[in-house]
């Protein structure tokens, strides 16, 4: 197992964790030089709050919590393809890496809609551009999700 299926193995896990608390399947993990530093999942209907999806409010916690704000060093591993309010937060914090598993043309799918490829349109239009990898135990990830959202 590689490492970049190691750390998404946990973000999967927080994603299925996420729906066991009554929320809904995202789940994400921030890691710096091979060690996971912070871990948080989506958490919408139990804070109330429509914008604490897995990765921002990860990045959120993250920052305030330890007052680094640069995230050059970091990779962030997420469940699913980032949103573009997600994405938005990436490119102010400066991540150095993003790593997903399903797309969002994937969850898209699910409800029968047209996708679209959030990350790169985000980050090609900005100043700043993390690197990606996406894919990553795909099948996996889009399990967790088609469960949910396929009912």
């Amino acid at each position: 197992m590689t490492q970049d299926e190691q750390f998404m193995k946990e973000a999967i896990r927080l994603s299925r964790q996420a729906v066991e608390h009554g929320n809904e399947p995202f789940g994400a993990v921030l890691v710096k030089e091979g060690q996971v530093v912070f871990t948080n999942e989506n958490q919408i209907f139990t804070q109330s709050d429509p914008t604490f999806h897995g990765e921002l409010g990860l990045l959120r916690r993250f920052c305030h919590e330890t007052g680094v704000t640069d995230l050059r060093d970091y990779t962030l591993y997420s469940s699913c393809e980032p949103c573009f309010m997600c994405c938005g937060a990436m490119v102010w914090t400066k991540l150095g890496r993003l790593v997903y598993g399903a797309s969002d043309i994937d969850l898209c799918r699910i409800f029968g809609q047209e996708g679209s490829e959030c990350c790169q349109l985000v980050f090609s239009r900005s100043g700043y551009r993390p690197a990606v990898t996406g894919g990553v135990l795909r099948e996996e990830a889009l399990a967790v999700l088609t469960a949910y959202f396929g009912k």
